[in-house]
Formats: C-alpha cells, sequence, structure tokens
C-alpha cells in the first residue's frame, strides 16, 4: 500500500486524526511485525497443537502496541482466515483460530492456548 493511501485511509476511514496518523502508522507497522514474527516462530516450532497459541500471542503483542497494531492484527488475521477459507480449509478451524485471534487481540492471556511441552523460549 502506499504511503499516501494509508494516510487517507487512516484519516478518512478509520478517523485518525492529523495529529494522531503518524503514531497509528507506526503502530501498525509495529503490529504487522509482531503478528510475522508470532508466524516465524510457529513455522520454527513446528509444534504439535500450537497453531491457537501462536495466533492468540501474535494478536496480543500486536494489540499491545496500541491501536494501530490492534488494527493490523485485525487485518490480517481476518484475511489469513479468508484465504484460508477461500481454499476449502475447515470452517470449524478457522472458528477456532479467529476464537484465539480475539483472545489474544482482547488482552487475555495467550498462553490459556499454549500447548504442553511447547519450548519456553517460545
Amino acid at each position: 500500500m502506499k504511503p499516501s493511501i494509508a494516510i487517507i485511509l487512516c484519516i478518512l476511514i478509520l478517523g485518525v486524526d492529523s495529529q494522531r496518523w503518524v503514531q497509528f502508522m507506526k503502530e501498525a507497522g509495529q503490529g504487522s511485525r509482531d503478528m510475522w514474527r508470532a508466524y516465524s516462530d510457529m513455522k520454527k516450532a513446528n509444534w504439535k497443537n500450537s497453531d491457537k497459541y501462536f495466533h492468540a500471542r501474535g494478536n496480543y503483542d500486536a494489540a499491545r502496541r496500541g491501536p494501530g497494531g490492534a488494527w493490523a492484527a485485525k487485518v490480517i488475521s481476518d484475511a489469513r482466515e479468508a484465504v484460508q477459507k477461500f481454499t476449502g480449509h475447515g470452517a470449524e478451524d478457522s472458528r477456532a483460530d479467529q476464537f484465539a485471534n480475539e483472545w489474544g487481540r482482547s488482552g487475555k492471556d495467550p498462553n490459556h492456548f499454549r500447548p504442553a511441552g511447547l519450548p519456553k523460549r517460545y
């Protein structure tokens, strides 16, 4: 997305005032990195039944950045689930993923979904 389009989106659609849009975009970028880090950690860990934990953790970390991070987490999570739905993955798994996403974004502890034995570095 071009920066000018992102600015217009923030100002007009999201209602971010002119004093706050730079902070919002910074938070969104940081939140996007948090989501990427959770995804990368999930792939590195390759741990059975850890998917929901990493969904919750990525959303939790991103939302803690502020409104921009929470917005980025929601957009990324919703896009991922839309792609999964389009490719024919289970609707039940998608609902469970979205539950974990919302759990994390709401500030609840992502460790609720942590599988037994997952290394502490994650």
